[in-house]
């Protein structure tokens, strides 16, 4: 009796002060879901003042709060609750009580809903709870479907006995097991789940801080979270720069704010600033472009290119401008008529900005540059420039913390050590990564050993701390990361892990550590590799302290460097990498044994800025009336763009995983006498090499996943690809003398083979199983097997300007099919033809006969075909081109056309069209025979008949026609349009009799 007493006694006082809370707060400004779950034992009635209502649902809530009540009702969340009203925030108590707590009630569910952040206290008796449990399960499922913000408080737990389901959390799910809840699994999925969120640990004890400050840090987090216009979810990236964002908001919201520079050291955050922003904003322009990396791509790629990129992005179509600057009156106008957005990043010469034609964007337009001098953004004609701040000391603490301990607040005996670090980082959002990633699950005495490395020095540079981030890597780790940095920085992860792995053990997992320790840093899509420019150029300082010789570093990179080292053939074994800019350097003639001394190098990089189909700058490096050049055998990388040797002879190429050779001199690999072990190699590109008459036998080959050889004009066979089941791309465009169809494994999905002198489709097609795609377009193909048409997955196949007379049979999944400009004479598709054909081209053919009845067909082009009757064609036909006929007469009825939505008759011979239209209301269909006179279905809503030099009348057309092409029509005497009345639907509800 007594303990009921008392516990009644707790209920009364936990009422009354939650009473005078809600008092308090009439005039909130914000709302809060405060949802108590209740033991299930009957407890005293709340006042009907705090209850909840069917219209309290109908607020838009910014909070939820999910916490077990016999845990921290009296506490914790009591004191959270009053910090809560403090901020003026409106508080929903729940008083329903779930049935037997295991299902969600639909008002609570309806209040999450309702919500955009939801605190769940995770404490020791939670998961007990299976109210508790249903309501955690929908506010997760509720951040995977709609990206409710969760943040979660591990109140005297720890968060891996959430993430592992242990600790005091393991009996309980095994109690709820025992009882057969069909829900269990969903709910252990979900506690699991929010274990893995970053949130804050309150572990309690003489050691940890008072709750109080706790209770401080997370409403003012939840309040900027709350502030943030487009509320998202707790993210590392975003700490400390809502008031930023705020600032260049304001700024692009002025008139006189064109060109906006962000300033800033290195690692400060200027990129994650302005994608940010860039994310947020971009929706209300016509259209943007973010270029990420301004100085580093212009390195690689040049002006002209780069630019390109953007025009293209912004104008919505390829633009190739090779002149300095934007000299096209066209593209000006194009340009100024667009309201666009543009970020250009990491800009390091004023030049640049005007380059990039900012100058001829339209008006409202906004450019924001960010930029290490701020010079550059002066003398470049910036409206504003914003200096990027340092983060303050609680966000660079809690921006270490989610780092350092996957929690929004350090561990509470880690505190004092903490702080030593933000102080070392001094607001530098990336030291503050690398050193918190750097931390992470390391035991104190490893962080006090930290520290004094970092007291070494007065004041620690961040080049300092990253240092020690460096020096703590194993070796392979350390190598990983400086072949990354001068070798393989913006290469595609896969790639890069695929030829590191024939250099080092564990290379993958190497590169995993370095993406976690926040050394590198990969693309969202997983597809590159990027680090930092200040990462980059500590590794670069590593490698030049190697030694004061060039010839006895580790990589080379430096133009001037390289350049030295082949000039005076002064490279020896301790060389691992050159990667060179070959228009960074003067001709240079190689000797045989370049080369030889450099035992152990693994991979040479020569390239030229610019693409494969953009002009590359002059040859540099000269074969010196040499056939080869002797290159070691622990090659993993050969990429030498324009190779000015004949062959490859005497290389073994048993290690190596990328051979590119673009636009080479070569006129043969290896011999196939030799017996290569390629058993390493995954891809091969010697597009444009023009004198390539063959590739040698792949038999060994069997990781293959590329061959590139388009452009390669000499080229007249290929070896048997059949059994390379890795292969995933192979080129063979433009290979104008490769007479033979290709053996490719029968998986392969996409085959293009256009300007080649195949001249037959072979029967072994049937083989190709997984073709999807057949392009043998301006090739000599005039045989296509039969067995074509055994093919499931062909959905389209591109012969067009082949000399083919037949009409091929084609399989049931053909979708498109271009056979313009061929020699075929007839078109017949039955009714019972097997396929789903939707588009046919025909377009400049010899075609004459056509009659096609297959239902599927939606478009058909014969334009310029002599056919000299109009086609029959199927009554789903909604768009036809008979453009440049000579059809003179033709008779059109609803009953043939009640589809046709689009008719182009341009520059046709078309004299006379009888049409055969119903009026509404009219039994009979009237027939019309009018010399030169047109009456057009009301079904065709666009029609071309520009320059249609014989046509002199335009009669009945349909009065709700969208579009009408008359111009060029010479003889034109009339036009009229049919009346309104005659068009009217008979089901339309508007129409009285």
């Amino acid at each position: 009796m007594a303990a009921s007493s008392s516990s009644s006694s707790q209920t009364d006082t936990c009422l009354n002060f939650i009473t005078h809370l809600l008092k308090a707060l009439k005039d909130a400004m914000m709302n809060a879901f405060f949802h108590d779950e209740k033991p299930e034992q009957p407890s005293q009635a709340l006042p009907q003042a705090v209850a909840s209502s069917s219209s309290s649902t109908r607020l838009k809530h910014q909070v939820f709060l999910s916490f077990r009540g016999e845990d921290t009702r009296l506490n914790f969340t009591a004191h959270l609750l009053k910090a809560l009203k403090d901020k003026g925030m409106n508080v929903f108590l729940d008083e329903e009580t779930l049935e037997k707590g295991e299902q969600l009630s639909q008002e609570l569910s309806r209040a999450i809903a309702a919500s955009n952040l939801s605190i769940i206290v995770l404490s020791v008796d939670y998961a007990s709870s299976k109210s508790c449990l249903a309501e955690l399960s929908d506010i997760m499922h509720r951040k995977d479907t709609q990206g409710h913000i969760v943040l979660p408080i591990f109140y005297h737990v720890d968060p891996s006995h959430v993430r592992n389901l242990g600790g005091s959390f393991k009996t309980p799910f095994i109690h709820h097991e025992s009882n057969r809840l069909h829900q269990v699994q969903r709910w252990k999925t979900a506690f699991a789940e929010v274990g893995k969120l970053k949130g804050w640990h309150i572990e309690g004890g003489k050691f940890d801080r008072p709750e109080t400050e706790y209770i401080k840090d997370i409403v003012e987090y939840v309040i900027k979270k709350l502030m943030s216009s487009n509320f998202r979810s707790a993210s590392a990236e975003l700490i400390g720069i809502d008031d930023q964002k705020k600032t260049i908001l304001r700024l692009i919201e002025k008139e006189d704010s064109r060109l906006i520079g962000l300033w800033g050291q290195g690692g400060i955050g200027k990129t994650t600033l302005s994608d940010v922003i860039y994310n947020e904003i971009s929706y209300k322009f016509e259209d943007s472009c973010f270029l990420l990396n301004v100085r580093e791509k212009l390195k690689k790629q040049g002006m002209e290119s780069l630019r390109n990129e953007l025009l293209s992005k912004l104008l919505n179509q390829a633009i190739h401008v090779d002149t300095p600057s934007i000299g096209s009156t066209l593209i000006q106008e194009r340009l100024s008529n667009k309201r666009v957005l543009v970020v250009l990043d990491d800009v390091n010469d004023s030049d640049q900005i005007d380059c990039f034609g900012v100058k001829h964007f339209g008006d409202g337009s906004k450019i924001i540059v960010t930029s290490r001098d701020r010079q550059v953004l002066k003398n470049g004609g910036v409206d504003k420039i914003h200096e990027v701040k340092m983060l303050n000391k609680n966000d660079s603490l809690q921006l270490f913390s989610t780092f350092a301990f996957k929690l929004l607040n350090p561990a509470a005996d880690f505190r004092d050590l903490s702080n030593k670090f933000v102080e070392y980082a001094r607001g530098s959002p990336l030291a503050l990564r690398v050193l918190g990633s750097k931390l992470y699950k390391k035991s104190r005495k490893e962080w006090e050993s930290e520290v004094d490395k970092l007291k070494e020095f007065d004041q620690p540079k961040i080049s300092q701390i990253l240092r020690s981030s460096f020096d703590d890597l194993d070796e392979v780790e350390k190598n990983i990361f400086l072949d990354i940095a001068i070798l393989f920085k913006g290469t595609r992860k896969e790639d890069v892990e695929e030829i590191l792995s024939c250099c080092y053990k564990g290379a993958v997992c190497g590169i995993s550590n370095l993406i976690d320790k926040c050394l590198l840093d990969s693309t969202s899509d997983n597809e590159r590799i990027f680090m930092h420019d200040m990462l980059e150029e500590m590794g670069k300082d590593i490698v030049r302290k190697e030694s004061i010789d060039p010839g006895k570093r580790s990589r080379l990179w430096s133009a001037k460097d390289v350049y030295q080292v082949l000039s005076y053939n002064k490279g020896i074994n301790l060389i691992q990498g050159i990667k060179l800019d070959m228009s960074q350097i003067d001709n240079l003639r190689l000797d045989r044994s370049i080369f030889e001394g450099m035992i152990n190098l693994r991979v040479i990089f020569f390239y030229t800025p610019g693409t494969f189909w953009v002009e590359r700058s002059a040859e540099k490096l000269l074969e010196d009336q040499l056939d080869s050049v002797s290159l070691p055998d622990e090659l993993r990388y050969l990429c030498w763009d324009k190779y000015p040797f004949k062959s490859l002879s005497g290389f073994n190429p048993k290690n190596l995983v990328v051979l590119k050779l673009v636009c080479g001199h070569i006129e043969h690999l290896w011999n196939d006498d030799d017996h290569q072990s390629l058993v390493n190699l995954r891809e091969i590109d010697v597009s444009g090499c023009k004198k390539l008459r063959r590739i040698p036998s792949l038999l060994g080959a069997i990781n293959l996943e590329i061959l590139h050889c388009r452009c390669c004009e000499s080229l007249v066979e290929l070896p048997c690809l059949g059994h390379l089941a890795s292969l995933k791309k192979l080129g063979l465009a433009g290979c104008n003398n490769l007479k033979t169809f290709p053996e490719v494994p029968k998986h392969f999905p996409i085959l293009e083979l256009h300007r080649s002198k195949i001249e037959e489709v072979p029967a072994s097609i049937e083989h190709m199983v997984g073709l999807r795609k057949l392009c043998l377009k301006n090739s000599n193909v005039n045989i296509v097997s039969r067995n074509i048409s055994k093919l499931e997955s062909l959905s389209d196949m591109e012969l067009s300007n082949c000399p083919m007379v037949e009409f091929p049979e084609i399989p049931r999944s053909l979708i498109n099919l271009n056979l313009s400009q061929t020699q075929i004479e007839e078109v017949c598709l039955s009714l019972d033809t097997p396929s789903n054909l939707q588009s046919l081209n025909m377009s400049g053919s010899r075609v004459k006969i056509v009659s096609i009845k297959m239902e599927s067909l939606r478009d058909l082009n014969l334009s310029h075909c002599p056919i000299m009757e109009f086609p029959e064609i199927p009554r789903c036909l909604r768009e036809l081109d008979l453009s440049g006929t000579q059809i003179k007469e033709a008779t059109l009825s609803l009953d043939s056309l009640n589809n046709l939505q689009t008719l182009t008759m341009s520059f046709s011979s078309i004299q006379k069209l009888q049409c055969n239209i119903i009026p509404f209301g009219s039994r009979e269909i009237p027939t019309v025979d009018v010399s030169s006179q047109i009456l057009i279905s009301e079904t065709i809503d666009w029609l071309e008949m520009d320059h249609c030099e014989s046509l002199k009348l335009l009669s009945e057309l349909p009065p709700y026609m969208e579009f009408l092409d008359a111009r060029g029509c010479t003889s034109l005497e009339k036009v009229s349009f049919a009346d309104k009345n005659s068009f009217l639907d008979p089901l339309d509800d508007d129409v009285v009799d």
